[in-house]
């Protein structure tokens, strides 16, 4: 079985939600990589399929990233269907 899951060059991204975002126009993927909310650490990254130019060119122009992903990509899963492509939790506190 071969991945047809593209590598998509990231570019860290100033929000709350998001630690960094991506795009490979050949394939119209939409990539983003969460954050921790605590502590501000990467987390798992999902790619959304189905995204046009258009649709980065006004994410990538967005005030926020994160209102501008809750509101335009979030909400529609058949619009944007989405994969977890690495799941990395994380990090546990030591206190």
């Amino acid at each position: 079985m071969t991945s047809t899951t593209p590598v998509i060059a990231m570019d860290s991204v100033e929000s709350s939600q998001l630690h960094s975002i991506g795009y490979d126009a050949a394939s119209h993927t939409l990539a983003i990589r969460f954050k921790d909310r605590k502590t501000g650490a990467p987390t798992s990254l999902y790619h959304y399929s189905e995204f046009t130019r258009e649709n980065w060119q006004s994410f990538r122009g967005a005030e926020s990233f994160g209102s501008h992903f809750g509101r335009f990509i979030k909400p529609f899963p058949q619009r944007f269907p989405y994969v977890c492509v690495e799941k990395m939790p994380a990090p546990a506190r030591t206190e």
